[in-house]
């Protein structure tokens, strides 16, 4: 067993780990979250509008020049994964947290898979972007539990859905994606970067940011600009 699959292994299961901790420290203290879940929704709404646009989306089209059409293919992959979703769900709330939690697993899963790629290109290259990566990993699991709360799903079923999701996607994706990092070139990293940016996009400029605004709670927008401040600060902690 080579080090660089132990490495990339350590950081998945423990981006897991993380998630998990977020998600059940927002169980025990669940009052608390429903009174505060729409400064969380904005601040999630920061991040991650602002990370794909600063981060993944020029990194993404360094790669690859056609990153910005798979991009943009993500963000019309969810219009019509949203209409599809709310045609069936008939519940708008319903519909609202599967779409979400739909761009959460797609990105977790990425996440997963971008671990393989940076460990198979070395382990200090892989450990600097798996530790930004892993940060957000328990803000994260609070999200994804909390737009379940948001959907008026059940509390244990709430639970499992957000560990499936959110948790072990990144872990799957980093196993199943490292058998074959031989085969995987820059261009299709870029690719498959371009398409995570335009749903991570979509998920926060038409769901999350409209539905937290709208409980008007007093001062959320400035939880909107601490995400997007965080997210300067990730991504600056990588470009300087």
């Amino acid at each position: 067993m080579s080090d660089t699959f132990v490495w990339m292994a350590v950081f998945a299961v423990l981006s897991a780990v993380i998630n998990a901790a977020g998600i059940f420290a927002i169980v025990k203290y669940r009052k608390w979250a429903e009174k505060t879940k729409a400064y969380f929704m904005c601040f999630a709404a920061g991040v991650l509008i602002s990370t794909p646009l600063m981060l993944a989306l020029p990194q993404a089209l360094q790669k690859n020049p056609y990153a910005g059409f798979m991009a943009a293919g993500g963000f019309i992959f969810m219009v019509f994964s949203n209409k599809l979703i709310r045609y069936h769900a008939q519940k708008e709330n319903l519909a609202f947290g599967i779409v979400v939690a739909e761009g959460i697993g797609i990105h977790s899963f990425v996440d997963g898979v971008i671990y393989a790629v940076t460990f198979s290109v070395s382990i200090l290259t892989g450990f600097l972007s798996a530790t930004g990566l892993v940060v957000h990993e328990f803000a994260e699991g609070v999200i994804t539990y909390l737009v379940f709360m948001e959907a008026e799903v059940k509390q244990k079923t709430a639970i499992f859905y957000a560990l499936l999701i959110a948790s072990f996607t990144t872990p799957l994706g980093a196993f199943i994606a490292y058998p074959f990092m031989g085969k995987l070139t820059g261009s299709g990293l870029g690719l498959m970067l371009g398409f995570m940016a335009g749903v991570l996009i979509y998920i926060s400029a038409s769901h999350l940011l409209p539905e937290a605004l709208g409980d008007k709670k007093e001062h959320s927008i400035f939880a909107f600009l601490g995400g997007v401040g965080l997210a300067i600060f990730i991504v600056l902690s990588k470009l300087l």
